[in-house]
């Protein structure tokens, strides 16, 4: 099946809307804090995840449209595993989606990163992108409006943020390469298949 900007754009809005976090939503504030901590799951969940991620890595976005479906049901939503989220971009345009995606509400992060990712190539990666137009054809079907869309693309302090961010797991946790995941302690460098990923989480629950 040939797949257009339109049929992504409206395959991805009915995923973002139709979520009970966005369900009600019509327009998005500023975020209350987008330093803050973005994640999925129990805090108290036995095994946490921190996932390096980059949204414009292919490998990236094949760990959330493949993997992701089933860890999130399965491991996630279960109690069994929180993953906290750490941006690593790869490039400008990365940096760009990753402020973007931090001046959504924290509850809606999840599923606008997934949304990209979904999307990757129609937003990424087409020949003469107007990124800033692309992104915000995503931001909008979140809920954002164009005023807070405007202040996170030119938010100059939350990109050195983000980057100062990058730079720390690279010094403190050697972060060479997305997606990079630590779980409970133990760095796992790549993406995985579900069973695979699974059998990470099984191995740090039991320590």
């Amino acid at each position: 099946m040939l797949i257009t900007r339109r049929s992504t754009l409206s395959l991805v809005g009915t995923a973002l809307l139709g979520g009970p976090a966005l369900a009600a939503q019509t327009s998005t504030p500023q975020a209350a804090n987008p330093y803050g901590q973005r994640s999925i799951g129990s805090p108290t969940a036995p095994v946490v995840a921190l996932e390096f991620f980059s949204l414009t890595c292919t490998h990236c976005a094949e760990f959330a449209t493949v993997t992701m479906p089933q860890v999130k049901p399965n491991l996630v939503d279960t109690g069994k595993l929180e993953i906290i989220y750490h941006d690593f971009p790869l490039d400008q345009v990365a940096l760009k989606a990753a402020k973007v995606a931090r001046y959504l509400p924290a509850e809606q992060y999840y599923p606008f990163i997934e949304a990209l990712f979904a999307a990757q190539y129609d937003w990424a990666f087409q020949s003469g992108e107007d990124y800033h137009a692309s992104i915000y054809k995503y931001a909008a079907l979140a809920g954002m409006d164009q005023a807070t869309y405007e202040t996170a693309w030119n938010d100059d302090k939350l990109a050195q943020f983000i980057l100062n961010g990058e730079q720390e797991a690279q010094q403190m946790y050697e972060v060479k390469a997305t997606p990079s995941f630590i779980i409970n302690g133990v760095m796992h460098v790549g993406g995985a298949e579900y069973d695979d990923f699974a059998a990470m989480v099984a191995a740090a629950a039991k320590g």
